[in-house]
């Protein structure tokens, strides 16, 4: 059995199964990730929240995390949490604003 590759897109569709309880949409789609950077067989996502007294900080890093270490080929997973630059509902893709109510 082939290992499927290991690449940005199947990061980033890996993490639409990650959502943000408090607004129910996914954290791709939310745009809260910044970056990806794979490194072998370890993933690192640079993302942020829709702020930064978000209660659920913890539970969408780890549920980051898992999905990322639920991939085949990760062995290791590191989610860092950043503020800058800070979120906008500009950073939403269409289907994000779509699902939240915010207007382009």
């Amino acid at each position: 059995m082939n290992a499927t590759q290991l690449d940005e897109h199947l990061i980033l569709e890996t993490l639409r199964q990650v959502m943000d309880p408090e607004i129910d949409c996914n954290v791709v789609d939310l745009g809260l990730i910044y970056g990806t950077r794979i490194e072998g067989h370890k993933v690192n996502v640079q993302m942020t929240l829709t702020t930064q007294g978000c209660p659920m900080h913890e539970s969408i890093a780890a549920g980051v995390r898992n999905a990322l270490l639920s991939l085949e080929t990760v062995e290791e997973a590191e989610v860092e949490i950043v503020w800058d630059p800070p979120w906008t509902p500009a950073m939403m893709s269409d289907y994000g604003r779509a699902r939240v109510g915010v207007r382009s």
